[in-house]
């Protein structure tokens, strides 16, 4: 499964982004997708996931929920994450990931090449 993250750019805070995930070279209805991010000097962490299939099983971390929608277009075999009242501790790079299987949790194996997303105070 190949991956491509796009839509990150520079933003005010409070400000809205929505990015966007296209897969290929696989059956993309089967896969789990998810959302993480790497700030400078950070470690990678989670932002949110959606299960395969018809995506009713969704989890987001804390610091997301509320503010952030994961959905997923199997037609266009695309994933979106749609990012509103954005802070400037959202800053980072933003790669979404690809799973066989319907668990949110668990290893990651298909990786995009990452957005940068910028939120400016």
């Amino acid at each position: 499964v190949q991956l491509v993250d796009s839509g990150g750019g520079l933003v005010q805070a409070g400000g809205s982004l929505r990015l966007s995930c296209a897969a290929s070279g696989g059956a993309f209805s089967s896969y789990t997708m998810g959302w993480f991010r790497q700030a400078p000097g950070k470690e990678r962490e989670f932002v949110t996931a959606i299960s395969s299939w018809s995506g009713g099983d969704k989890y987001y971390a804390g610091s997301v929920k509320g503010r952030f929608t994961i959905s997923r277009d199997n037609a266009k075999n695309t994933v979106y994450l749609q990012m509103n009242s954005l802070k400037p501790e959202d800053t980072a790079v933003y790669y979404c990931a690809a799973k066989y299987g319907r668990a949110l949790n668990g290893r990651y194996d298909y990786w995009g090449q990452g957005t940068q997303v910028t939120v400016s105070s």
